[in-house]
């Protein structure tokens, strides 16, 4: 499938003002890179605001791209969408290797703490910048579906459907999951307590954080189709030396690799410590007063193999909405692909976001 470039791609820069946030503090200068699809002029007062998870960019076509092909939801031709890289990222908003204006260097371990409420306000300020009042939509996956949620939750009047896929507050596990990827990265002696240099970066941690993730966005069932126990395709064998591999190691090894070229550790600490602050209040009273004030439909949908937000979670938290009076669906992706089922079920996730987004 030939790589559909956005229409317009830039980046928004708040300078005047702060950005206050939840825990306390304050981020000033902010910059946003962000990127639409389609004409703005014209669809306006229709947008749909897509989210990404944890490593994507504002390019939401390179990694979504099944749903910007020609005649479906997001295909510019017949649509705009817009899509923010966010605040923590590497990918062009204010994040840990961006310069604190305080000492003139990156902020790289001092980054502040950043929820998904500071990403979604950040967001908001970008809208009003561009004249955009209210969105057709927010729709995400993962950590993306969190910024769908807040958004629902804290705009009511500024988004009519709001549709967030494998996402909810993380439960104990997955908050465990998170904790080891962090200490891989922590425990790499080139980690230097987060102010490594650029040209000796802690790749080792990074790679291995990767690969534990790799872990949480598939399911058993995947893992046993694709690599059994089969000895390591490059054609080591495990029994032979102590360093052979198996084949599910080999692969995972490289997931790490391939994403130590393209991601900064202080970036995937930032951004990973955003998803475990997540949640929709803090006690159920409080949570209970959050959802109620939601006015949009909201669609959740859960993958049926997903174990890093599993699917009764998702369908827990619509039947929490559906209890304060919210127009709140639950479906589900029937997927061996686990949490990864968002990107890999485009078939199925389509027909349920297509007529959501158009009802």
């Amino acid at each position: 499938m030939p790589t559909i470039e956005p229409t317009h791609e830039a980046d928004f820069t708040l300078a005047d003002e702060p950005l206050p946030l939840a825990n306390g503090g304050r981020l000033q200068p902010i910059t946003l890179r962000y990127a639409w699809y389609g004409d703005l002029d014209r669809h306006r007062d229709d947008v749909v605001l897509v989210c990404h998870a944890l490593s994507g960019s504002s390019r939401a076509a390179d990694w979504w791209a099944d749903l910007y092909a020609l005649g479906q939801p997001f295909d510019p031709q017949n649509s705009c969408t817009l899509c923010v890289n966010i605040l923590g990222s590497c990918y062009g908003s204010t994040g840990p290797g961006s310069l604190d204006p305080r000492t003139g260097q990156p902020y790289g371990p001092d980054f502040p703490v950043v929820t998904i409420a500071d990403i979604v306000r950040a967001q908001a300020l970008l809208l009003d910048h561009l004249g955009i009042e209210q969105l057709r939509g927010v729709v995400g996956g993962s950590i993306g579906g969190m910024q769908a949620l807040a958004w629902a939750a804290l705009f009511p009047e500024r988004v009519r459907r709001c549709a967030a896929i494998g996402a909810a507050p993380l439960n104990a596990l997955s908050l465990a999951l998170n904790h080891l990827q962090q200490q891989a990265i922590r425990l790499d002696p080139a980690w230097r307590g987060g102010r490594y240099t650029p040209d000796a970066p802690p790749l080792a941690g990074l790679s291995l954080a990767r690969a534990l993730a790799t872990c949480t966005y598939k399911s058993p069932e995947l893992f046993e189709e694709r690599f059994a126990r089969r000895p390591n395709r490059a054609g080591e064998h495990p029994s032979v030396s102590p360093l052979g591999r198996f084949d599910v190691a080999g692969y995972l090894d490289y997931q790490g690799q391939v994403f130590q070229r393209r991601f900064d550790a202080n970036s995937y600490l930032a951004i990973s410590r955003t998803m475990d602050l997540f949640d929709l209040g803090a006690t159920p009273e409080e949570e209970a007063a959050i959802l109620s004030g939601i006015h949009a439909s909201v669609l959740l949908v859960g993958i049926s193999s997903d174990w890093l937000f599993p699917p009764g979670d998702i369908r827990a938290l619509g039947e929490r909405m559906n209890a304060v009076g919210v127009d709140a669906r639950y479906a589900e992706l029937s997927s061996r692909h686990g949490h990864d089922g968002f990107l890999a079920e485009s078939a199925q996730l389509i027909p349920l976001l297509a007529p959501f987004l158009l009802g």
